[in-house]
């Protein structure tokens, strides 16, 4: 690479790493100390600590009830109104009226848009494609020159660290849908059971009508006994090879929406019993195994203005809590079904659903209790939906506000992600304001779909879940602006093999998350020290508590590099951590030098 196309290359890669440093201290999200502290410098700045950053509810304490409405702040009668599809609060009606905000930060569309488009031209750019894509290659070749060299040595760390392997170090299935949490096994044991205890009991609304389980079942044809692993038919196969809408339809038990509507979900005629039963027993599970946790997904749609209210309600009646477990919330992109059904008369009114009684719970806990409780334990928002579905729009300053949205045609991802983003922005410095937890925007993303997709993630979330396409934007620079950054990646190996290529599911009936790991390592082929790698990459990426990361880290986690791994708690091998930082710090200092004539 020339002199002149190097130079090119590190401005670009130097402001894109600025607009996300940018966006992630707006929004109270994760940005790295390394890639800062070089950005500083490349400026003439002096690198100073932040405090800026997300915050995340301690553990509940022995003796503790997780469900205590004690400790909730004083309401303070702030009121909220969205506008332009964003909330703002203010003081009191009035103020509202006088279009007088409290001193909160809100995002700006025409910056967003301007970074958006800059970084658009910046992967199309000849010279960013030449050197991303041989920088990658090298990076590649030179993580193999480390195995051959370091391998035994690596191993040699692993075998002198006593009592830990990696059965006992910490992991966090990051990227798991509450509908899908337990294995296929699990559900039909539960089925059966609950067939014998519950056969007379009324389960089940069919327009009117109430129906017991054993009616349901006989009018689905169906007896409990002859069901069997093959014939509930949950796993995801062979079939569903590049089909969302066959993997969707694996979370219907023998194919039976009312089965899912049963056995899955929070709002049906028993209250979601059997759901948050389901769930409490995957939690046990989890505590006994111990080293393994969980961030199970629970939707809301933004269909209706009641959602949030009935999924706390759920969630603290049925007393659904375990210190393995931590909470997100999804988000299906599913605007043109609500349409043109005429649930909502526009994109904005879905908005207000999703956000308008977060912000009021947040602002008056004492009159939304079970909501401010239930928010205690949410670590983060998703964005899920088939990215394959093109919506035909792009995204601009042009674009209809959401209030102006009225089609039935879906908006665009970055549409989407923009104002999830620009809310939880607002909401989290609200949040932190009055000592609450604030949220972290961990969208799917990079499944399918346009490259603007991954563009819109790097600039607004902490992390993603999936990111295939990065593998096929190789030489586009979008792979070189996450590694410098260190944005996370969630794989969940089953998933992506069986959604994207094609696998053979593991028939052994065992722990889901240690299954994605013995998927991983047969199909990657991993080494001990690589598992332990990828395990202590959850538990940073997760939402776990500081508290809690000290325990299973140790006590410098925050640390970059060796400094910050215990190899007495994680298993990682020094060597390999010691390699990751040195190659993470020449790059960076690559982009340094490329500016020196700035």
């Amino acid at each position: 690479v020339t002199v002149e196309d190097f130079e090119v290359v590190c401005r670009g890669l130097y402001r894109a790493l600025c607009i996300r440093e940018k966006n992630m201290q707006q929004s109270l999200q994760r940005f790295p100390k390394t890639p800062s502290q070089y950005l500083r410098a490349i400026e003439g700045e002096p690198w100073k600590p932040s405090d800026v950053g997300p915050v995340f509810t301690p553990p509940v304490k022995d003796g503790q009830d997780p469900f205590d409405t004690g400790d909730l702040p004083e309401d303070l009668g702030y009121h909220v109104q969205m506008k332009d599809g964003i909330v703002y609060v203010y003081a009191d009606k009035a103020a509202a009226e006088r279009n007088e905000p409290k001193n909160l930060p809100y995002p700006s569309l025409e910056h967003f848009i301007d970074d958006m488009n800059f970084l658009l031209v910046l992967i199309a750019q000849g010279p960013v494609k030449t050197y991303t894509h041989r920088r990658l290659k090298f990076l590649s070749s030179k993580f193999q020159v480390h195995e051959m060299l370091n391998e035994m040595d690596e191993m040699k760390e692993l075998k002198n660290n006593p009592h830990r392997d990696f059965y006992n170090c910490r992991k966090v299935d990051t990227h798991i849908h509450a509908a899908a949490c337990m294995n296929q096994k699990h559900l039909l044991r539960f089925i059966k059971k609950s067939y014998c205890v519950d056969a007379d009991r009324v389960v089940y609304d069919a327009k009117g009508k109430q129906l017991t389980l054993k009616q349901l079942f006989q009018q689905l044809k169906l007896h409990p006994y002859d069901l069997t692993v093959d014939s509930l038919d949950v796993h995801a196969g062979r079939q569903t090879f590049q089909r969302f809408d066959k993997f969707n339809d694996k979370y219907n038990p023998v194919g039976a929406s009312e089965l899912r509507d049963l056995y899955l979900k929070t709002e049906n005629a028993i209250n979601g019993e059997y759901f948050a039963t389901i769930i409490k027993e995957v939690g046990s599970d989890l505590e006994d195994a111990k080293y393994q946790h969980t961030e199970p997904r629970l939707s809301i749609y933004g269909r209706s203005p009641e959602e949030w209210a009935k999924l706390a309600n759920w969630f603290n009646n049925h007393r659904v809590y375990s210190p393995n477990m931590k909470w997100m919330i999804q988000v299906p992109r599913i605007y043109d079904v609500f349409r043109s059904k005429n649930f909502l008369p526009h994109f904005g009114k879905m908005l207000e659903y999703i956000f308008v009684p977060v912000f009021e719970a947040t602002i008056n806990p004492q009159a939304h209790k079970e909501l401010s409780v239930f928010l205690r334990h949410i670590t983060g928002f998703d964005s899920v939906d088939d990215e394959s579905k093109h919506s035909g729009h792009m995204f601009s300053t042009k674009s209809p506000k959401p209030e102006e949205w009225t089609s039935q045609k879906n908006p665009s991802y970055t549409y989407y992600i923009y104002y999830m983003y620009a809310n939880i922005l607002v909401l989290n410095n609200l949040r932190r304001q009055r000592g609450m937890n604030t949220f972290l925007f961990r969208p799917h993303c990079g499944e399918a779909g346009a490259i603007t997709h991954l563009l819109a993630a790097f600039m607004t979330a902490d992390n993603i879940s999936h990111g295939l396409n990065l593998k096929k934007v190789r030489g586009a620079g979008c792979q070189e602006q996450p590694r410098h950054s260190r944005a996370g990646e969630v794989l969940t190996a089953a998933s992506e093999l069986c959604w994207q290529r094609l696998l053979t599911p593991n028939p052994a009936l065992q722990e889901p998350l240690m299954e994605e790991y013995a998927i991983a390592a047969q199909v990657f082929k991993l080494s001990t020290c690589d598992m332990c790698e990828i395990a202590r990459n959850s538990v940073l990426q997760c939402g776990l508590s500081h508290e809690e990361k000290v325990k299973f880290l140790g006590e410098n986690y925050k640390e970059d590099g060796p400094d910050g791994n215990d190899i007495r708690k994680t298993n990682v091998a020094q060597i390999r951590v010691a390699y990751r930082y040195e190659t993470w710090c020449y790059e960076l200092n690559l982009i340094a030098e490329g500016l020196k004539n700035e």
